[in-house]
């Protein structure tokens, strides 16, 4: 832990790992979650970036189904997938866990006990969906019918078309994933967190919340001007987190209450693992417990409530746990105008998109149009666009144009300066003014403007080689080309480090290309002295062939 500096704990929501993901997924929670991890680690702050497969959601079970194998075998199969994609896309997780860990298990029914002896659980008994014919109640996944309303056909308790949330009894024309019959209701017993105890207090936190982004906040108070009822958080089902309950032997707690208890649970998970180089085993309350830590959580739009209402209220009623600081929700991605889609098949699956493109055209292209206000789509004509016309002609051809100038004038090395003109010197100033303006971006989680920012700056570092001209001024002044080209130099070595969040990859060539010997780059001016020899010289970027798409 560095002294003086902020705790800053970044959580992500954490997938279903019923199938492999999607680029959606990557644009609305983990990229941009990413982004602000770097930064923050970059300015000098204690950061901790957790999350993990969510392997207990009745979609595993389905799956597990439909390929006629065990819930335990698609969780750890597509956990091992997620995690690969991770590690492929350079996400700088310090833990990316799963919720089928026996300290998940643990931390969520220490948490379940602790709310039920401070009387915020009790028993209730309901009617629940139930399919006579398999002679089982059906989880909210397990049963389809007609949004109550927008009348799409659609599965659980929240409609995948118009996102609004509904009770399973709700909706019309009711029919079993399982077995195609029609559902019945029956009675059954559960256990319900009394929310309604939360609402004043949780009002009054919400609209605290000045810098919320518009569309959290309104939906979060929303969500309350209804008034809070009582939430059950067991199931009717054998997969998940035991209830340590006596007569609950056959039923689980419900796979959202015990998800976004995650982020603790892996946070503790961590402080105790070998990647916690500090080796103090309880560290984690450094974010947990001292209130000077700063929470922010990074999710899609459709898990606000669980967020802002469901997590908050359980932190409140179990502990003095710190609450979120901003709940940074993005609305959705979608491809060629149409909601990505797993159930539909309607998606670009990372592993494929990996196959024939670099990771890094991804997360420029991405970062570019993140969904943070409205929704985006993703084409491949924009994507093709983005590559060649951003990252290869403006940011790489910079870059090539610099090296390949230094390389045949002065033998690759870094040449002497000797009294800079207005020119030399607005342009420097332009690079220390994009560390300030880049950086309240990112603070704000502001990620396509930090991003138009930087590239703002590689246009200008190419206006400026054009405005000088060194392959003129080589013949009849080598001084003024010498001083252009040692601002060019730098124009690259800043860009290296101003893109570190978004690029990683690519601001490490960089580092390398200037011997560097921090991987990663402190969040400031990077200045390359005269005299240093440029290593590695290679195009950043590929062309992608437009027929190739």
């Amino acid at each position: 832990m560095k002294n003086g500096a902020k705790n800053i704990l970044v959580c992500v929501a954490w997938p279903y790992v019923n199938g492999e993901p999607h680029l959606g997924h990557i644009a609305g929670n983990n990229l941009p979650a990413d982004i602000f991890a770097r930064f923050h680690r970059m300015i000098g702050n204690n950061v901790l970036m957790v999350s993990g497969s969510d392997q207990h959601g009745t979609p595993v079970t389905l799956r597990a189904k439909e390929e006629n194998t065990s819930p335990e075998k698609i969780a750890e199969k597509y956990h091992k997938i997620w995690s690969e994609t991770f590690n492929e896309l350079d996400f700088s997780f310090d833990l990316y866990t799963k919720t089928g860990t026996d300290n998940h298990k643990e931390i969520v029914q220490n948490l379940f006990n602790s709310l039920n002896e401070k009387g915020l659980l009790e028993e209730k008994y309901s009617e629940q969906p139930y399919s006579e014919k398999s002679e089982m109640f059906l989880s909210d996944r397990y049963i389809e019918g007609d949004c109550p309303h927008c009348s799409s056909r659609t599965k659980g308790d929240q409609c995948d078309d118009c996102g609004k949330d509904f009770e399973p009894i709700d909706l019309k024309n009711l029919i079993s994933i399982i077995d195609s019959s029609e559902v019945t209701f029956k009675r059954t017993k559960h256990i319900y967190l009394k929310l309604p105890r939360f609402q004043e207090e949780l009002t009054k936190w919400i609209k605290s919340k000045t810098y919320w982004r518009p569309a959290v906040k309104n939906q979060s108070l929303g969500f309350l001007s209804n008034g809070l009822i009582d939430r059950a958080i067991t199931r009717d089902i054998n997969w998940g987190v035991k209830v340590p309950v006596d007569g609950y032997e056959e039923k689980r707690i419900y796979v959202w209450f015990e998800a976004v208890i995650g982020y603790l649970s892996a946070s503790i998970e961590w402080s105790q693992s070998k990647a916690n180089k500090s080796q103090k085993k309880d560290i984690w309350k450094e974010w947990w417990l001292n209130p000077d830590s700063k929470h922010f959580y990074f999710q899609g739009k459709d898990n606000i409530p669980f967020h802002t209402i469901i997590l908050p209220a359980i932190l409140m009623g179990s502990g003095n746990y710190n609450l979120p600081h901003d709940v940074v929700a993005n609305e959705y991605l979608n491809f060629s105008g149409k909601q990505f889609s797993k159930s539909k098949n309607w998606a670009v699956w990372v592993s494929d998109f990996l196959k024939e493109y670099d990771s890094e055209a991804l997360r420029y292209y991405l970062s570019s149009i993140m969904p943070e206000s409205s929704d985006s789509d993703f084409t491949w004509e924009s994507f093709f666009d983005s590559n060649n016309n951003e990252l290869v002609a403006t940011f790489g051809n910079l870059v090539n144009r610099i090296q390949s100038l230094i390389k045949n004038n002065f033998n690759s090395i870094v040449p002497e300066i000797e009294n800079l003109d207005d020119i030399d010197n607005k342009m420097i100033s332009n690079i220390k003014s994009s560390f300030e303006s880049t950086s309240n971006f990112l603070e704000n989680r502001q990620f396509r403007n930090g991003l138009k920012e930087i590239m703002n700056l590689a246009k200008l570092g190419n206006r400026y080689i054009d405005q000088k001209e060194p392959w003129a001024t080589i013949k009849t002044n080598k001084q003024i080309t010498s001083n252009t080209l040692w601002v060019g130099a730098n124009i690259i070595s800043n860009l290296g480090v101003l893109f570190a969040p978004y690029l990683p990859k690519t601001s490490l060539k960089i580092s390398n290309m200037f011997n560097f010997k921090n991987n990663i780059p402190e969040w400031k001016y990077r200045e390359i002295k005269p005299g240093i020899k440029i290593e590695n010289i290679q195009p950043l970027f590929k062309k992608i062939e437009k027929e190739k798409l």
